[in-house]
């Protein structure tokens, strides 16, 4: 036998796929092949005919017993179409120098943990029914795993991907697997596409650490049943999610559906609509260089309460561009924004956020800066509150056409501590619950008195403007509105609006009805006195009332004692008796016009001088304390 002969004692069918290995040619037409003659096949490596290449391309054939070509190097490509296996084929630390495809191919098990392939690797359309273990394989060019079924037994992995290194696009769309799927610290220098890819597994898609310098593909009816772990990948492009379905493993804390908390995303998160996330989401401390698309998309935790706090937890999200959460986003269960960092704007015209529980808002943006707005309108709907301290809008936080639906005395929206250039809040309808402005600081505050909520604090808040520019009697209710009753600040806020917009009547208008309210929480004797000086001077904000009281009692006065002169007193001459300016004497205390000390009433008109007098002081004390109030303002 030379070396151009196969081994005695080979099959006809085995000899076929001898002489076809030799001329690179498929080899057709064979029934059954011993895993054992392949393996010496390619370790002995007959020589080519001449102006061939040699090849292993094998189909429609049973492959018998082991095919065990563990740590051999092989040259030529390796094509197996339409094959049944009887045993796992184990390719482990094995060097293959061209290409190496299996196409619908059947198998027990597959084992390439360690093998370097120079060219592309496609496992396509087979089927197995154990684990695919791809440990720390490397792939020059292409891997692929399109349309693979791999059911391996329960509790086994069904892929095995861990530090696999692939030059190129890493492809499994369609890929259907009943086991979980490890990518731990997985390299893909391009793409990674998982199109209508079904995943079912307690753990679901395991790919902490993931790398990929193009784009990841989890969409076109992707499915995972489990939990889908990215946490800390690098993806150098987008992320797409759109139709995509995420059944996380059930209630229990730490059971997520999506965790891509402290990933680097170099484009855009696509998941809009078709996205349905059953379990909780996880994306805190992530970083997306573009923008992130949810429109349409639905998150639900209603089976995972009370373990679980938010549906969706963007807390300390970076994003440069926008958070679009419009068109028919769904939420059961709190959406969570804490802290995030956006560069444009956040989008949730449309939108529907369901609180599950009173313990957690609808939605809770504490500590968020935005760059552009932060929309709230436009159909937008939340059962339960809208927690938002310590908030940064630069440009217009808007509930327009909003619908906020919280009980009675609870709060609806909680913008405290806060600010924003525009703060709109022209609301569907009046909502039962209280929105709470306390402490925040706004540009232009616009409203509708028809949508005015039941509840509004505004202790502390600062607005430059109002609009619509309502007259002060109109503007008054919207101050008597704060649960924890009167207080003075929102008062002096609104006068000083109007003072600042040349409206001097308005603003005198608010203060009278400030120390109106005020009024009410005075004893007594403060209470009587608070009424006088409204009765007077109007608090010192209605001087003009002091001047018609004093010429009427002016008035009163020269006529009684004009009827009823007062008699002389004295030893000297006493001046010409003038019943304007005795009276005038009696009215202004501290000043002596030289008739109320030479004149001396009698009978009822002594009774009468005494008033002018008490009340002249009570004038006096009145209009000074009035005025003393208006310099303290100045």
């Amino acid at each position: 036998m030379t070396q151009d002969d196969p081994p005695h004692g080979w099959s006809p069918q085995e000899r076929q796929m001898w002489e076809a290995y030799r001329g690179g040619e498929w080899c057709d037409g064979v029934a059954e092949v011993r895993g054992s003659a392949l393996r010496y096949l390619l370790i002995a490596a007959p020589p080519p005919h001449p102006g061939c290449q040699t090849r292993l391309h094998l189909r429609g054939a049973r492959v018998t017993g082991e095919l065990n070509l563990a740590e051999i190097t092989v040259t030529g490509s390796i094509r197996l179409a339409r094959c049944r296996f009887d045993d796992a084929i184990r390719l482990d630390n094995a060097h293959l120098g061209a290409a190496f495809e299996l196409n619908a191919c059947t198998m027990p098990g597959l084992i390439l943990a360690g093998a370097h392939i120079t060219l592309e690797c496609e496992i396509v359309a087979c089927t197995v029914t154990g684990t695919v273990d791809l440990r720390s394989l490397a792939v020059g060019n292409r891997l692929s795993l399109n349309d693979t079924v791999i059911h391996p037994a329960p509790g086994e992995a069904a892929l095995d991907a861990q530090s696999i290194e692939v030059g190129e696009d890493f492809w499994a769309s369609g890929l259907d697997c009943a086991g979980t799927v490890f990518l731990n610290s997985a390299r893909i220098q391009d793409v990674l596409a998982l199109r209508g890819a079904r995943i079912r597994g307690d753990s679901g898609l395991q790919a902490p650490e993931l790398t990929v310098g193009g784009g990841l593909f989890l969409d076109s009816g992707f499915s995972g049943t489990g939990q889908v772990n990215l946490y800390g990948a690098s993806i150098g492009g987008s992320v797409r999610m759109n139709d995509c379905r995420l059944e996380g493993p059930g209630a229990g804390r730490g059971a997520y559906a999506l965790n891509l908390s402290c990933a680097e995303i170099g484009g855009d998160i696509w998941a809009g609509r078709g996205l349905v996330v059953q379990g909780p989401a996880i994306v805190r401390d992530t970083s997306v260089r573009g923008s992130v698309v949810l429109k349409g998309a639905r998150f639900d935790i209603s089976s995972s309460v009370p373990t679980a706090d938010a549906a969706l937890d963007a807390s300390r999200l970076r994003v440069g561009g926008d958070i679009d959460c419009r068109d028919g986003f769904v939420a059961h269960g709190m959406i969570d924004l804490r802290d995030c960092r956006i560069g444009g704007s956040i989008h949730f015209e449309g939108a529907e956020l369901t609180a599950l529980d009173d313990r957690h808002p609808a939605l809770r943006g504490n500590g968020v800066e935005t760059g552009g707005v932060f929309n709230l309108c436009d159909g937008f709907t939340a059962h339960g509150r809208i927690s938002l301290f310590s908030v940064t809008v630069r440009s217009r936080l808007c509930f327009d056409g909003a619908a906020l639906d919280t009980p009675a005395d609870a709060w609806a929206v909680s913008f405290i501590g806060s600010s924003a250039t525009i703060l709109s809040l022209r609301l569907r309808e009046a909502p039962a619950g209280v929105i709470a402005l306390h402490h925040s600081k706004v540009g232009l505050l616009r409203d509708t008195p028809a949508s005015w909520p039941t509840g509004l604090g505004l202790d502390g808040a600062v607005y430059d403007s109002l609009h619509p520019a309502l007259p002060a009697p109109a503007r008054l209710p919207w101050l008597g509105r704060d649960p924890a009753g009167f207080v003075p600040q929102p008062y002096e806020q609104l006068a000083a609006t109007y003072q600042r917009q040349g409206h001097d009547a308005d603003a005198r208008t608010v203060l009278v009805a400030k120390h109106r309210s005020m009024r009410r929480m005075l004893p007594p004797p403060a209470r009587l006195w608070s009424l006088l000086q409204d009765a007077t001077v109007g608090y010192g904000y209605r001087p003009l009332r002091a001047v018609w009281l004093l010429l009427c009692l002016l008035s009163t006065g020269a006529a009684l004692f004009t009827a009823w002169p007062p008699t002389a007193v004295g030893d000297g001459k006493a001046p010409p008796f003038q019943p304007a300016i005795y009276t005038l004497d009696l009215l202004l205390p501290l000043v002596d016009l030289g008739q109320e000390r030479s004149y001396a009433p009698t009978g009822l008109a002594q009774w009468a001088a005494v008033a002018l007098i008490g009340t002249g002081w009570l004038l006096a004390t009145t209009v000074a304390a009035g005025a003393s109030r208006i310099l303290r303002r100045t």
